[in-house]
């Protein structure tokens, strides 16, 4: 399947990496909302992944037809699935009892457990300055969760368990960029969580009580297969080096998300690890970006 060539078009590649972002905490406020209003969590995931696989068919397979489905990865494309329903499913537990800006900060720190992964699955050399920088930013993330302290939940240990699962996905979407077109994936990775939960979550069906609740069960896949189909036309248009450091303005509407939904607003503590989090983020990126090493076109995030 032919992969779309890239336009030089910066400024539109990083407003629609933008918007995209903002569909990604949209994800995360849609969950957390129908979790807070009883749905239950499996419920969520599944109608987060079929709505994005129904979205995603109907774009691409009236133009793709049943290549669209064709893998000549399928063992990658599944575990890279699993690794994206894990990660979905473990952050939507965390939701249930954190704030959005503390499993987002803590999701933050992808980059640098991905450059640890990188070492034995993608046979990459780590120097010394990216290992400092994944110490650093290892130090960050202790300062969200403070497991020291009284603020510490047992959920912030859900957020890792994201976070890890998130990283898998990602080194094996670095392993499919250029060889497998982006919709091939986007349907695998809806596929799997749909498939795998539909025998579990269907016939145990807790109907909506409300228009609203219904309404939210029914639009948080469309936000996620548009937030995914954002960034990958972003990076038709801007270099994924350009693009990468956009995800942290997910801080930011977090932060406005948990203010106007939930009445929250981040700790001291929160925006302090955030801070040493997205600085080693960037000092990775930056590394990275002077050695060549290529990013995916896709987020960590989906």
């Amino acid at each position: 399947m032919a992969i779309a060539p890239r336009e030089d078009r910066t400024g539109f590649g990083l407003m629609l990496m933008a918007l995209a972002v903002i569909g990604f905490t949209c994800i995360d406020t849609s969950a957390k909302w129908l979790l807070q209003h009883g749905i239950p969590a499996l419920q969520v995931v599944w109608c987060r992944y079929a709505g994005h696989l129904v979205l995603v068919l109907m774009t691409f397979l009236p133009r793709e037809g049943t290549a669209l489905l064709r893998t000549a990865h399928p063992w990658k494309q599944t575990f890279r699935a699993a690794g994206l329903f894990g990660s979905t499913m473990l952050n939507f537990l965390a939701l249930a009892y954190l704030p959005i800006t503390v499993t987002t900060t803590i999701m933050f720190a992808g980059p640098i457990v991905v450059t640890l992964l990188a070492i034995p699955l993608l046979g990459e050399k780590v120097g010394p300055h990216r290992i400092g920088a994944v110490c650093v930013g290892f130090l960050g993330v202790l300062v969200v969760m403070q497991p020291w302290g009284a603020d510490f939940h047992p959920a912030m240990l859900l957020s890792m368990g994201a976070l890890c699962c998130a990283a898998v996905y990602f080194i094996l979407t670095r392993q499919l960029a250029g060889v497998e077109s982006n919709a091939t994936s986007q349907v695998w990775g809806g596929a799997l969580p749909t498939l795998l939960l539909a025998p579990v979550v269907l016939p145990d069906w807790q109907a909506p009580e409300s228009a609203g609740t219904g309404a939210m069960l029914a639009v948080i896949g469309v936000f996620g297969a548009v937030a995914h189909l954002l960034a990958t036309a972003a990076h038709r248009y801007a270099g994924a080096s350009v693009l990468a450091p956009m995800v942290y303005l997910q801080l930011m509407s977090a932060a406005a998300a948990g203010l106007l939904v939930f009445g929250t607003w981040p700790t001291v503590w929160t925006l302090v690890g955030a801070m040493i989090i997205i600085g080693a983020g960037l000092y990775i990126w930056h590394r990275e970006r002077q050695r060549g090493v290529p990013h995916s076109k896709i987020p960590p995030r989906l």
